[in-house]
Formats: structure tokens, sequence, C-alpha cells
């Protein structure tokens, strides 16, 4: 087979555009039905043999997110969609009142903004989510319609409505597209532009975070990327007001910028409004780029070494993944919570660690199943059981029945995922090993490393 390059693998993965199917009515944060004109994500999607999930899109059993950022204008072709409707009100989660909870954490998802941005708040709360992620504009193209008037207007009265504070639980994602440490003149201005209509979206919709990938060395150094990098969030930072750009941590592959706390941390000393800058932990990435969380100690070792390298105080944000791949392993393969090599100890651990209350936690992790006619469909009901799982971890005593009861179950029900993605890894090990080599290393360019990456869940 022949492999595609990160360009046409970034255009195949932004093509997915979801689809809606309407919902009368919805209820609120207070319980409250109340009409609305949102549309609820429920999709079936058609997908090729080559890829896994349209959560999860994969390249020869890696996933795409980590690639190098694309550089292409084309938009990629639109995939045929078909829609499996949901009961009209059917809800699939209430959500949670925070204040009910040993710790006040805020937990969501990244849900679909098809249709306008406002339609991602209906998706939330069809989840029970208490914070979500979305795209601000298509992923599938360079530019964009600017922000219709009425999408703002709904969009802040659903804010309302539904009781969701945009300055702190809503975490947009940037473009996969965008590449800051572009070292072309055109591209880079290219990238910035992009960059800079989604924080000015953000401002216009009352959204302070904003999360996105650093992006790729290109082959130059990882000091002079890191150097580009800064240089053009000073610039959007001048050109807008309140926005804190988060940078998300990466998981190692090729040349992508942001697997080493390190990488951060240069980045962030070179920013001038150290207000406006931040980092969102993503933790499959860290555990694929060597940072342990599976038990206690790990995870507050890792914690500390992220306090002593970049400081607590520029964390704002957790995408929360479990990992098919092996710790180290530099692959990006999302798993659902407590399925993968991380497992449900790790989550305990980050529900239970005080510093964490307050901040928006985003699932982005795999919903696809198999229908009775063997199509894939898109279960979004995976989404609202796991919100409601992370936050049963709340006070939880680790030690108790209850817990390794539901830490066994996850665990098998996701071992043969781990075990087939162990032999891959364990495979790539020994033909490396037949070259005389260790494996292609952190900074050191590979077609198929930088062609690994993971996804939000959405693509439109």
């Amino acid at each position: 087979m022949v492999r595609q390059s990160a360009r046409k693998v970034a255009q195949a993965m932004a093509a997915a555009v979801e689809s809606k199917t309407p919902v009368a009515r919805a209820v609120g944060a207070s319980g409250a039905s109340v009409k609305t004109k949102a549309k609820i994500e429920t999709t079936k999607t058609k997908v090729s043999k080559r890829k896994t999930t349209p959560s999860e899109p994969e390249l020869n059993g890696e996933d795409v997110e980590n690639i190098s950022p694309a550089e292409d204008k084309k938009p990629a072709p639109k995939k045929r969609k078909t829609t499996k409707k949901t009961a009209e009100g059917t809800l699939l989660a209430t959500r949670t009142a925070v204040a009910s909870l040993k710790r006040e954490m805020h937990i969501g998802a990244h849900v679909s903004s098809a249709g306008g941005v406002q339609n991602s708040i209906e998706n939330a709360t069809h989840i029970g989510a208490n914070a979500f992620a979305l795209f601000l504009k298509s992923q599938r193209k360079w530019t964009s319609p600017p922000l219709a008037d009425e999408a703002k207007t709904q969009f802040h009265a659903m804010l309302k409505q539904h009781s969701y504070d945009a300055r702190k639980h809503i975490l947009p994602h940037g473009s996969y597209l965008v590449n800051l440490a572009q070292a072309d003149e055109a591209k880079a201005t290219q990238a910035y532009d992009n960059f800079l209509d989604d924080l000015q979206r953000c401002e216009a919709l009352g959204i302070t975070l904003y999360n996105f990938h650093p992006g790729s060395t290109g082959g130059a150094t990882m000091k002079e990327a890191c150097g580009r990098i800064a240089a053009q969030l000073n610039r959007a930072h001048k050109a807008t007001e309140t926005v804190v750009t988060l940078l998300e941590n990466m998981c190692g592959s090729g040349n992508v910028v942001g697997s080493r706390f390190e990488e951060l941390r240069d980045i962030i000393a070179l920013v001038d409004d150290k207000a406006r800058v931040g980092v969102c932990i993503d933790t499959c990435h860290a555990f694929a780029a060597g940072y342990d969380l599976r038990t206690p100690a790990a995870f507050t070792k890792t914690m500390a070494e992220f306090d002593s390298v970049v400081g607590m105080k520029y964390l704002r944000a957790f995408h929360l993944n479990d990992s098919k791949a092996p710790f180290g392993s530099h692959r990006d393969l999302h798993a659902n919570i407590g399925t993968g090599c991380l497992g449900l100890r790790a989550f305990h651990s980050i529900m239970n660690h005080e510093p964490l209350q307050g901040l928006p936690m985003v699932l982005e992790t795999p919903i696809d199943e198999k229908g009775p006619d063997g199509k894939t469909v898109e279960n979004k009901q995976i989404w609202a059981d796991e919100i409601k799982l992370l936050e049963s971890l709340v006070g939880m005593d680790a030690d108790s029945a209850e817990f390794k009861e539901k830490e066994k179950e996850l665990n098998a029900k996701g071992a043969s995922e781990r075990q087939k993605i162990q032999e891959q890894v364990d495979k790539k090990a020994e033909k490396d090993a037949k070259k005389g080599t260790k494996g292609k290393a952190k900074g050191r360019k590979s077609k198929k490393d930088e062609e690994s990456c993971d996804s939000c869940g959405e693509s439109d």
C-alpha cells in the first residue's frame, strides 16, 4: 500500500462533515425544558477500511493529529454521509451540578459545531457536559466566511440559557492546517491569518481559552521553531485583547514541536505577555511522549516535573484520553477511558488532584461502533457515559471494591486492542534493530512518524 502524504491525510481527515438532526427540546443546567432550534449530533458515517473511526482517523494504524501541518489551500472532497436520527427531545445524560462533586471538575468532550457555533452548546448539554471543545469554523480550508451575527447572538443567548462560562470552560481547538513554526514567508502568513481569525472569533463569542498544536520544525532546529512560534503568538496577542493561547503537548513524532515540557517552556519564555499563554495537557500525548501517569507515584512525579519545568500556573486545560499504544511509543492512538495502557487509575489521580479543580477537562475518545447493518455509527452515549464515569471517580476510594471492579472491567474490554498495537510496536522495534538503528528518535524526520496523530472527534 502506498502511504499518503501528510498533506493528503490532513485533507482526508478534514473532509468529514458531521450530519445533524433537529431536536425540539433540550434540558439546561437547571433541568428545565426549553425550546431550541439547535441540532444534536447523531451521525452514522461510512468509513473506508483504512480508517478505524471518524473520531480517530488512522494511517496504517497511526492517528493523524501529530502530522506536520498541511500547507495546501485545496479543500478535500466531501465524503458521503448518512445519519441516524435520535428520538425528539432525547438527552443522553443530564448535567451534574459541579457543586455537588467533592472537587470542582468540569468534564465534557469535543462536540460538533456543524451548522453554526451556537449548535455546539446544545450538543454539549446533550451529553451532560460541563465543559466542551469545538472548532470555530471549517477545518477543510484555509479561509472561511466571517462569523455570522445571528450565530454570535444565538451563541450568547444559549450560553446564558444553559449556564456555561465561556471564559473558563469552553476550549476551541485550532486548525490542524496551521503551523506557527512555518519558515516560508507566504505559508507563515497563511497560517498566521487563519490563527488570528480564530482568536478574533473567540473574542467575539466571549471565549477566553484557545487550544492549538504548536507546529512542526519543518527540518529546522527546535530552537528556531520555538522562536518562530513565540513570535507569531506575540504578533497575535498584540492584535487581540483577551484570549489566552494554550500550547498542547504532543506525542513526540517526527519534527512535531511540543512533546517535551522543555519545548513548551522555551516557547513561553519568548512570549511577551505571559498572561496570554498557557498549556493544555493531553494525557495520551504525554504518555506516548514518555511522561508516566499510570500510578499515583508516577502521576505525582510527572506533575512535579511539569511544575518545575513549565510551572503549574500555566496549566489551563486537559484533554482526557487513554492510550491504545504503550508507554513512550510516540504513537498517538486514543482509547476510551480505562481501556488503554494508561488505565483507570491514571484518571482517578487526575480527578482527585486538587490543583486541577476548575479546569476544562475535554474527552477526545473514540465514539464509533458497528451498527446492525455493519456500518459505522457514531455513538455519543459513549461520551455521556465517560463523563459520568469520570465524575464518579471524584472522591472515590481507589482501593474500594467498586473501583477495582470497574478498573478490571474496562481493562479487559481494551485488552485485544492493546495487544494488537503492542505487536505493531514490537514488530517495528524488531525491524529497526535489524537495520542497526534504535528506532526513529524524537526530532529525526520520518514520514511515517510525521503522519502519526490523533483527532478530536470532529472534522468540520
